[in-house]
């Protein structure tokens, strides 16, 4: 095998940006795409670009007999149906040699724990989608500051924040279908590259222990009458009734194994960031050094003044989640590269090849959603939660926060 045959379940915003990213790997075939009414636009997309013939498929199953590598970008609520469909066509002939699923593994941490059994059954290598842990600051950060974390031992402090002016789609604004509010959604990312920046070099991704979190949760935007009716007008979900937090800020602690060591992972998110768009700002701190990351300091600006403003269709034409379509903007000539997608697909490319393990599989994909559980926990409880606890653990393991069963008026403050 000298390429990999790559097929999407998904053909919303998260697979048109893997496309992108797909325009700067070599060695991967883009062959087909399942999804219930969008499929065709993207598999057109994908012939244009000269990505090899990409067809659309009606199945799960049919796709997986075309395909090395099935990778799964549709909505949360579908995981499980998702993945037991990849299994089944695996026992039923199909020849994958891996399969992907975008962040989060799943809602819940009994969920997550029922896909890693079901890929087991059919000894599927697992790739856990986490951009961030590829972007290029972050990873050459790691080998920039090797000396010094050498010489002064690691990072005591990561800071990581994710903010933007809300999602796209119905169902992330759902905390039902979702799993929550923002912290779900973002807060995953968050947490996932601090816990990250914060490990030693050379050790695994689970290498330090998480011992306690804390959290506080929010509804400062969307819960606001006048929002709410925009949010029920264009998405049809009715944060008066089942509500989802828009702001989350918390602190994860870790401990070193090998030396007790504590470090802390501080992540913030929010879907209230009316600036100029996404915004993914991250910085650490050691004894005797740090660094710094922002992605909102792109070496291109433009100016559009309001004559030419009518000019501009698609205010995410310069940067995701943009809000503003003149003024001076912040314009990302590559997002796909800057926030880490490119790398991570030529990383399935190479362990497919190579038959190597992934950074993160889905083993680990369990962790950063128990993480994600315990904060809305303390977020719910008002209280740190000790991980350390055996009680706590178990509780976790069947825990659904009462935002994500639509009972977030329990937690979050929504004025008249």
């Amino acid at each position: 095998m000298s390429r990999v045959k790559m097929g999407f379940v998904g053909a919303g915003f998260i697979a048109q940006f893997q496309v992108q990213a797909l325009k700067q790997v070599r060695g991967i075939d883009l062959v087909g795409i399942v999804s219930p009414n969008r499929a065709q636009a993207l598999v057109d997309e994908v012939n244009a670009l000269g990505l090899r013939p990409c067809e659309r498929y009606e199945t799960v199953e049919a796709l997986c007999e075309a395909c090395d590598v099935v990778c799964i970008f549709a909505p949360n609520y579908l995981r499980e149906e998702h993945v037991q469909a990849v299994v089944n066509a695996q026992k039923n002939g199909a020849n994958l040699k891996g399969v992907v699923c975008e962040k989060p593994l799943a809602r819940t941490v009994d969920g997550a724990r029922r896909l890693v059994a079901l890929a087991d059954e059919v000894d599927l290598k697992t790739f856990y989608f986490e951009n961030q842990l590829f972007m290029k600051p972050i990873t050459i950060q790691r080998k920039q500051l090797a000396p010094q974390q050498e010489a002064m031992g690691p990072l005591a402090i990561v800071r990581s924040a994710e903010e933007h002016a809300g999602p796209h789609e119905p169902w992330f604004w759902d905390p039902v279908q979702q799993g929550g509010g923002v912290l779900s959604d973002m807060g995953c990312h968050s947490i996932a590259v601090a816990w990250y920046a914060l490990t030693p070099l050379g050790k695994p991704l689970n290498f330090l222990e998480p011992i306690s979190v804390s959290c506080e949760l929010a509804l400062l935007k969307w819960g606001l009458p006048k929002w709410r009716k925009d949010l029920k007008d264009r998405m049809g979900v009715d944060y008066a009734k089942t509500p989802a937090e828009d702001f989350a800020t918390g602190v994860v602690t870790f401990r070193n194994p090998e030396t007790g060591q504590h470090v802390k992972a501080q992540f913030t998110n929010s879907w209230m960031f009316d600036k100029q768009g996404l915004r993914i700002f991250m910085d650490g701190m050691g004894p005797g050094y740090a660094f710094e990351v922002d992605s909102l300091k792109s070496p291109m600006n433009v100016f559009i003044g309001d004559a030419a403003a009518d000019a501009v269709a698609d205010a995410e034409t310069a940067l995701e989640k943009s809000t503003a379509s003149r003024g001076l903007l912040v314009v990302e000539p590559n997002e796909a590269d800057l926030y880490g997608y490119a790398d991570e697909m030529e990383e399935v490319r190479d362990c497919i090849l190579q038959d190597k393990a992934p950074l993160a599989d889905w083993n680990y994909g369990v962790e950063i959603v128990r993480l994600c559980a315990a904060a809305y926990m303390a977020g719910e409880r008002k209280t740190t939660i000790d991980l350390t606890d055996p009680a706590i653990n178990e509780e976790l393991e069947t825990y659904v926060s009462l935002i994500a069963q639509g009972k977030g008026l329990e937690v979050l403050h929504v004025p008249e």
